[in-house]
């Protein structure tokens, strides 16, 4: 054992000094304080009455009702608890605050892809600095993007793993590849996976390159196979979770369109416009180095002084108002509808990547040149269609995401690899010291040649100003009532502008001055090599650490009692709330984007709600029966009691008020009448006006199922009512003198939805294009609904099978690596 700690002494050292990085910079949740991410709250939203069943039964539902009518829970929480890498990732969530586990992911996971590369415990260290508090990371952390975090957080486990099977230690290598991508999987941001698939792809094609040229292709084929086994156990692992994902997103807003009139994709994938809302303009690159070159953010604000708030005191506006207003101004001109930070990878990383370029021999540099390029490009979105429709209309599941910008999470991932790679480089150097010192002053030339152009002529290359700078000076004009003054505030806002673009890139110069004069110091061995690295770590973050804070800092903690009293029920949430019935809808109109907000689904199962995957039928829905003026015949149908609106008060202020629906169809209702219709679009059609109470529309491919012939009207005293409401189990019990049609206010969803009456599986079809509806046998009867997915069920079982191979994989692969360590050399 003694041994083992002074093997590993210097390992732990640095794991500890993560661990304090993480405390210092997160330091409001040692008293308690807590984060109000946005989407983090969204979610809880969306999860209130999974949660609540879970409470009360010891286990989450698989389907919820709390949002847009109806869909699966585990698209929004499941545990999956035959899958071992849930117990992994909540040993991190529960012994370390959120998100302070997150980041010391980012850095661990960084680490020992470092050390992997033969890197010094020193260097390898702040290479893990450099990858973990690049911006982009910090700013999914503000944002609560939590999954999409910890999904980047295992990208260097897993090239980690790659990079030791491509070196022959295949069973290591494969075990920390399967466990690794298991975790990455399970981290269920599919979007984060797939782009470092597509990098990962190129990384084995130019193995192939050198694996023809150098006549070694039976290794290599070796090292695919050992890649594919992993590759098949961790996605044994997620087995219930792909499969439910895969089942899902055919019925999605990411599968095909059912409306032939539908101007959305219909070949399957998003809208192309909507996928490249955030595309990366190409000029906006340069907050790679410069880092709000570009404005920064929603958070970036002008300061005292500027000269916006010059102008406005000129004409004689109160000094107070004058710098409220300034600081109202948008300093993000970029063509994004709006950005909470930059990209930025860090002044020196930058630099050294650079460098790299120039000295690097390690064939990983042509990995990580042709990724990132590509990376690059692919963030352009629209700004550079000719490659982004290449991917978006032939790359399979390209165009199931949006939000194009984000695959720079791989340049991000890959630039800091590069520039440590080439501080590697110059410390174990074999070259011309003189060799060295030239490639060196070229990448300065270069970096600093771009800096001072930012500090010197910014308006060279840069306008400072949106593509919509004139409608801004045209609001501005009917608030102010004066042309003149409007354009005097636009020009003074570009002047801030550029004053921020100018600040930023003298700080950027700063730090790339210092990261070469540390090369220089390396490379003429003016300085220790360990010395420097940790010098080289402590400036990476510094830098990085200085412009994190500008975007998540002390400033955003709360306390817990402040952020749950944000989400309180209103007097009009508490009043519904006394209505004790099983399973009716509420309709909050008083939020603007109430199909695109969470807040109703605290108090309430709602008609709207949020959720990036909605399904496609009830997407529809929405888009053609609320898109302007919504359609009562459906709320009826689909139980709708309650809407809630605003009123405006006396006093000028707002309140709001219930609508109580007399006219809602209830849980389940008997119709007399049966209208089939040939497709979608005239399912849809047919609803736009009808008694949901008398007529059901239904699908004529649902035509063999019934028997129409048996079906009669339902007499005077026939009924039909819910007994037992669980989101996941439904039991109605029912009276009826002959063979009945019954509609269910509940969604359509045929992948896991089965029925019974007595006890006896029978059939059910869809009606009144969302429903689920099913022919009844006379009589007095128990009818329930079960959801009872095989995805998520056989999935569980494959997923727990290959736990157990992923675990004796593992404990295998370290039982090797210790007898190779305890084995003396031959002599």
């Amino acid at each position: 054992m003694a041994n083992w700690f002074k093997r590993n002494g210097i390992h732990l050292a640095v794991v500890g000094i993560f661990l304090v990085l993480c405390f210092v910079y997160f330091s409001p949740v040692i008293k308690g304080l807590v984060l109000p991410q946005s989407d983090v709250q969204q979610a809880q939203g969306m999860q209130r009455e999974i949660m609540q069943f879970k409470d009360k039964d010891g286990k989450a539902p698989l389907w919820t009702n709390a949002m847009f009518g109806g869909m699966p829970a585990y698209q929004i929480w499941a545990r999956y608890p035959s899958n071992i890498t849930t117990y992994v990732i909540s040993f991190f969530s529960s012994v370390l605050p959120n998100p302070l586990y997150t980041v010391l992911l980012y850095m661990l996971g960084a680490y020992l892809l470092f050390y992997t590369l033969r890197m010094n415990a020193w260097l390898a260290a702040a290479g893990a600095v450099a990858f973990a508090f690049t911006s982009y990371n910090f700013i999914l952390i503000e944002a609560g993007h939590s999954n999409q975090a910890l999904a980047i957080a295992f990208f260097a486990p897993i090239v980690a793993g790659f990079i030791q099977v491509f070196r022959k230690n295949y069973i290591m290598g494969a075990g920390i590849t399967a466990l690794a991508l298991a975790i990455e999987i399970r981290c269920n941001h599919v979007q984060m996976t797939y782009y470092l698939f597509i990098a990962l792809l190129i990384f084995i094609l130019i193995e192939l390159f050198h694996a023809v040229r150098g006549k070694t292709l039976g290794d290599f084929m070796k090292s695919i196979g050992w890649l594919a086994a992993a590759a098949v156990i961790a996605v044994g692992v997620n087995a219930g979770t792909l499969w439910t994902t895969y089942e899902y997103g055919q019925e999605s807003i990411r599968g095909k369109s059912n409306l032939t009139t539908d101007k959305a994709q219909s070949n399957g994938g998003v809208d192309r416009d909507y996928a490249y809302g955030w595309s990366q303009g190409v000029g906006e690159c340069i907050t790679f180095l410069v880092p709000d070159a570009y404005g920064g953010g929603r958070s970036t604000k002008v300061g005292k002084d500027s000269e916006v708030e010059k102008v406005l005191t000129a004409r004689q506006v109160p000094a107070d108002q004058a710098l409220g207003f300034a600081q109202q101004m948008p300093t993000y001109w970029g063509e994004k509808p709006f950005t909470s930070g930059p990209f930025y990878f860090g002044a020196i990383v930058v630099f050294l990547f650079i460098f790299g370029l120039f000295i690097v021999r390690d064939r990983l540099k042509w990995w990580i040149l042709i990724a990132t390029v590509l990376s690059l490009f692919l963030s352009f979105g629209r700004h550079l269609p000719f490659i982004s429709d290449l991917f978006f209309n032939y790359f399979p599941l390209y165009n199931k995401f949006r939000t194009v910008e984000s695959v720079l999470a791989i340049a991000g991932f890959l630039v800091p690899i590069l520039a440590i790679l080439a501080v590697k480089e110059v410390a174990f150097h074999t070259a011309d010291p003189k060799t060295l010192i030239k490639k060196l002053l070229y990448s300065l030339y270069i970096t600093g040649g771009i800096l001072l152009i930012v500090l010197l002529v910014p308006t060279l290359f840069f306008s400072f100003k949106s593509s919509t700078h004139e409608q801004f000076v045209q609001g501005l004009v009917q608030y102010v009532g004066d042309r003149n003054f409007a354009e005097a505030i636009g020009n003074a806002l570009v002047a801030d502008r550029i004053s921020i673009a100018r600040m930023d890139a003298l700080r950027s110069l700063f730090f790339v001055l210092v990261g070469a004069g540390l090369m220089w110091a390396l490379i003429r061995q003016k300085m220790a090599a360990q010395f420097t690295f940790i010098v080289l770590g402590l400036v990476i973050l510094t830098d990085l650490w200085m412009l994190d804070r500008r975007y998540l800092n002390n400033d955003n903690f709360v306390e817990d009692t402040q952020l749950k009293a944000q989400y309180q029920p209103r007097e009009v949430d508490q009043l519904i709330m006394r209505d004790t019935s099983p399973d009716y809808r509420v309709l909050d109109l008083t939020s603007p984007d109430w199909s695109q907000s969470a807040t109703a689904t605290f108090f309430h199962n709602t008609v709207g709600g949020y959720h990036a995957a909605k399904l496609k039928r009830f997407n529809e829905l929405l888009l053609k029966q609320f898109n302007g003026a919504i359609n009562e015949d459906v709320l009826d149908m689909l139980n709708t009691k309650y809407v809630i609106t605003n009123s405006q008060e006396q006093t000028g202020g707002q309140s709001q008020r219930i609508q109580n629906r007399a006219s809602a169809a209830g849980n389940a209702w008997f119709v007399p009448q049966i209208t089939y219709v040939k497709n979608a679009d005239e399912e849809m059609a047919a609803i736009n006006s009808f008694d949901p109470r008398k007529v059901a529309f239904v699908s004529s491919e649902f035509k063999s199922s019934l028997d129409a012939a048996r079906l009669g009207a339902p007499g005077p005293n026939d009924f039909i009512k819910l007994v037992n409401y669980h989101p996941d189990h439904l039991t109605y019990e029912y009276s009826a003198g002959k063979d009945v049609f019954a509609v269910f206010s509940e969604i359509w969803y045929d992948k896991g939805w089965n029925a019974y009456v007595d006890g006896k599986k029978i059939g059910y079809v869809r009606a009144n294009y969302v429903l689920r509806a099913a022919e009844l046998p006379g009589g007095n009867h128990k009818l329930e609904f079960k959801f009872e997915p095989a995805s998520y069920y056989t999935g569980e079982k494959i997923s727990l099978v290959s736990s157990i191979l992923l675990v004796l994989a593992l404990g295998f692969g370290i039982y090797q690596e210790s007898r190779k360590k305890s084995t003396p050399a031959m002599a």
